[in-house]
């Protein structure tokens, strides 16, 4: 039996794990920490087929100026001398335009409903209960400005075929009423779904290991062992592991194992921050967006509620900042003003790095250097939500199959 090794434990390895071990390969998965430490188990859970605008978009670079001067803000750059960054800024300036945005939408939709579909099939797996949940995504907005970018993001989501509509203060209180809000209205997407990402990551773990799948915790690879055109091995920790399929899924810290492998991709670390408190501080129905505050909510069950929001551009080493953690704060006691939303401590806060291509769409595809090595990485915000189709998608590469999804927009080597 073929052998492959998944590098990186987060959603998009261990769903490609699963898709190979299903397709008959024996798979080992290295991830340099311990597994219960990624970028998977921190963020919202959303499902999202609604979230087809890529990072790069229009408008996004004067925005971000403007929010780089406000130390709370939710988005910001730590400017320093870093060749990588660089690129990476000068690309992505590159890539927010209108065109970009009109050719992204389609491929960001089309894996979202792909993934969506897979883990509502995971759902009948045994012993999965992940409290996956189709009651939709609420986001709101407080200001004429944002009432109208909901209108013409609402007539963009009907020209893909996604349920989507505009509804008054009045409509979105009726369906939350356990909670005053403060808002104009929301952007009501009934198109997608929300999971508790840490019951789907452990679940999947133990799924894994009952199939067979080697789980090798505490061993980064550094190092490929090649011949020809192959990867032969890799050096995992203290570890040589043989290998006929090597799979680079390892979310932020990608860029220098895709460059040893001869894909140069232009890609950083954006750090997220998420509390998870007792749903009594508030008790909500369905997930939300703060629109102004680009903050998200979403309530897991009965009894507990996810918090979470800003893009900090900084290194993959740096303290976490509470300044960015009372942004969060503040801004979802703006719309829900009567809401007792405590202020965690900072051992309570987690935080994570988004793996955040130059243009906002992943990289999936094979390189060019070598016949057995496959790249998924560069998911952004929404790793989660992509994270089951990029596993099918990546399990269809290795054997040689049609893709579910048109490939191309995600080439690994489309910035050269």
């Amino acid at each position: 039996m073929a052998t492959a090794i998944v590098i990186g434990g987060g959603i998009v390895g261990l769903s490609s794990a699963y898709y190979l071990r299903q397709s008959g390969w024996d798979v080992i998965v290295a991830d340099k920490s311990d597994f219960n430490d990624n970028c998977s188990y921190g963020n919202a859970g959303y499902v999202c087929p609604s979230h087809f605008v890529p990072l790069a978009s229009p408008g996004i670079i004067k925005q971000g100026l403007r929010w780089m001067l406000n130390p709370e803000s939710p988005f910001y750059i730590k400017p320093r001398l870093d060749w990588g960054l660089i690129r990476w800024g000068l690309q992505f300036m590159r890539s927010a335009t209108p065109e970009h945005l009109a050719n992204s939408a389609v491929p960001l939709r089309d894996i979202a409903l792909l993934s969506k579909q897979l883990y509502e099939e995971w759902t009948d797996l045994p012993g999965f209960d992940f409290s996956y949940d189709r009651k939709g995504l609420l986001e709101y907005f407080q200001t004429p400005e944002k009432e109208a970018a909901a209108h013409h993001h609402a007539e963009e989501a009907a020209h893909l075929g996604l349920e989507a509509r505009v509804l008054s203060a009045e409509e979105v209180q009726a369906m939350e009423p356990h909670v005053r809000l403060n808002i104009r209205g929301a952007l009501y997407f009934g198109c997608d779904a929300h999971l508790h990402p840490n019951r789907v990551m452990q679940q999947m773990r133990q799924h894994l290991q009952h199939l067979g799948v080697q789980l090798v915790p505490h061993a980064e690879v550094t190092s490929f062992e090649k011949q020809g055109r192959r990867i032969t091995g890799v050096k995992a920790g203290a570890q040589k592991l043989g290998a006929d399929l090597v799979v680079i899924a390892t979310g932020s810290w990608s860029r220098s194992l895709a460059k040893e492998a001869g894909a140069d991709l232009p890609l950083v670390g954006g750090r997220g921050y998420s509390m998870t408190f007792d749903s009594r501080h508030l008790k909500l129905v369905h997930p939300a967006v703060l629109m102004e505050g680009r903050v998200a909510l979403t309530p897991f069950g009965d009894s507990l509620t996810r918090l979470g929001g800003t893009m900090e551009i900084t290194n993959l080493d740096a303290p976490p900042r509470m300044n960015r953690v009372m942004g969060i704060i503040k801004a979802a006691r703006a719309y829900y003003p009567e809401a007792d939303i405590p202020v965690p401590e900072l051992k309570d806060v987690w935080y994570g790095y988004r793996p955040c291509s130059a243009d906002g769409m992943p990289f999936i595809g094979r390189v060019r250097g070598f016949d057995n090595c496959i790249i998924a990485t560069g998911h952004a915000m929404v790793g989660m939500s992509l994270g089951a189709g990029t596993g099918k998608l990546v399990s269809e590469l290795a054997n040689g199959e049609s893709t579910s999804v048109d490939l191309r927009p995600y080439d690994v080597h489309r910035f050269g």
